[in-house]
């Protein structure tokens, strides 16, 4: 190819609909600020293509895919000469151009979640984002124990035969785990940004860094792991607002003054906030009941005219879609354990990894929503299989009503009701206690007298 805009070279077979599906998807990206060695076989397109069709292929070795994505993208785009040979080079200029692929086709998916599926867009008014992080298994190797294990900085300490838990607590420590979080948004039930590090990295501290890339009316919707007065301020000082759970390890205040108050207003200053004549946080209560027992929500929208109680509760329930994406990147898509035994090598399986789900998720609720289908009647085992099975018969004749186009506009997850489960006797790793109640208590004198003097300042 002499230019960098990816065609169809062939039509007539299954690989057709899936070439047509990687222009869609990469036609408004942007390549001007990359550019390549003349010498080199690879164009951006192709090389984006190419890592695109590696994370899809459901072959289990990385080099086999590499294999497969070669020599499917050559077939696909006419390439008439011959692209990089060798897994390792095409590894090595994955790493010197990935963090700008992925910003420049990370922009072009944001645009196409805007433009192409505006009734997916925003809810009761605003654009909502899920907030959690997870932590992704990488093969016990030293480099990756050294880069993203929790105690890569710690000292081995000397196994006792007397404290064999806390030796096996240790062991465990020592697994090298990649932690993930991801904004993901509710609409579409798409990712829209995620930042990785080792296994204890901050979720919060990821969160904060990702605001940038939130629109201007967005709202963030987590659970009880992202409390903080430093957070929810830098969220409220971007001009965003959020929804989350908050428990026990929350102090909260009444009738500070500080506000126009109601019955559900509450405050979060805490004490050394005040000290620095921080202001406190104004905050919206609601609670509602789990069927087990009470949860708790703050938001920082506090006009109930321009968002009600059962709104907030409906937004807080949509929350629970984060959850299920992170299991259709583990189980579905078999991403709980990568494949690289390098630290920089399984950075780039996960982001490639993370950006050909969203692709593939983006492209089949595309197709979706020209014939009705709701996101989240979209069914991701059918969506991966369709796509992999296209791959594997890429150069076979197409059949009637078999493309990948089709295929995705019927890929729905079944209408049969499920039965309650919750009464079975599962063995559970997770025993996890609830978050609680937040501590509320009425401010005293002292801190209302302090409140009005910030307010003066």
């Amino acid at each position: 190819m002499s230019h960098q805009d990816l065609k169809v070279a062939v039509k007539g077979v299954k690989g057709e609909c899936l070439a047509r599906a990687l222009i869609w998807l990469l036609s408004r990206v942007t390549w001007k600020d990359i550019k390549f060695r003349r010498d080199c076989s690879w164009s951006p397109a192709l090389l984006a293509a190419a890592a695109m069709i590696w994370a899809w292929c459901g072959e289990t070795a990385l080099a086999e895919r590499f294999d497969v994505a070669r020599r499917v993208t050559k077939f696909l785009f006419g390439v008439q000469y011959e692209l990089g040979g060798s897994y390792q080079a095409f590894i090595k200029l994955l790493q010197r151009w990935t963090p700008a692929l992925i910003t420049s086709i990370q922009v072009a998916l944001r645009k196409r979640m805007e433009q192409d599926l505006p009734d997916c867009w925003g809810i009761h008014g605003f654009v909502l984002f899920g907030a959690d992080g997870s932590r992704i298994e990488l093969p016990r190797t030293s480099s990756n124990q050294q880069a993203y294990s929790a105690n890569r900085k710690g000292k081995k300490k000397k196994k006792s035969k007397k404290n064999c838990k806390s030796s096996a607590h240790s062991r465990k420590a020592d697994a090298p785990q990649m932690w993930l979080t991801t904004s993901w948004h509710i609409g579409t039930g798409l990712p829209w940004n995620w930042k990785t590090g080792p296994a204890d990295s901050s979720e919060r501290t990821h969160l904060i860094e990702m605001l940038s890339s939130l629109p201007a009316s967005a709202m963030v919707v987590a659970d009880a792991g992202f409390c903080g007065y430093e957070y929810w301020k830098a969220i409220l000082d971007s001009g965003r607002h959020f929804l989350i759970r908050v428990g026990s390890n929350v102090r909260m205040l009444r009738k500070l003054g500080f506000a126009r108050e109601s019955s559900n207003t509450v405050y979060l200053w805490p004490d050394n906030a005040a000290r620095k004549n921080c202001p406190p946080l104004v905050l919206r209560l609601i609670v509602i009941h789990n069927g087990k027992h009470p949860v708790y929500l703050v938001t920082s929208v506090c006009e109930v005219t321009r968002l009600t109680d059962q709104q907030l509760i409906d937004i807080y329930k949509q929350r629970w879609g984060i959850e299920l994406f992170y299991r259709h990147l583990k189980q579905t898509f078999n991403r709980r354990k990568l494949r690289s035994l390098s630290p920089d090598n399984a950075w780039l399986e996960l982001e490639w990894s993370l950006v050909a789900l969203w692709a593939m998720g983006l492209y089949t609720l595309w197709e979706a929503r020209r014939v009705g289908t709701p996101p989240k009647k979209i069914s991701t085992a059918q969506m991966v299989r369709a796509f992999r099975h296209t791959i594997r018969d890429y150069c076979h004749p197409s059949e009637p009503g078999v493309s990948l186009s089709q295929k995705l506009r019927t890929a729905i997850i079944d209408s049969y009701i499920r039965t309650n489960k919750t009464s079975r006797n599962y063995p559970r790793k997770k025993k996890e206690k609830p978050a609680g109640s937040p501590i509320i208590k009425d401010a005293t004198l002292k801190q209302i007298i302090k409140a009005k003097e910030v307010l003066a300042l």
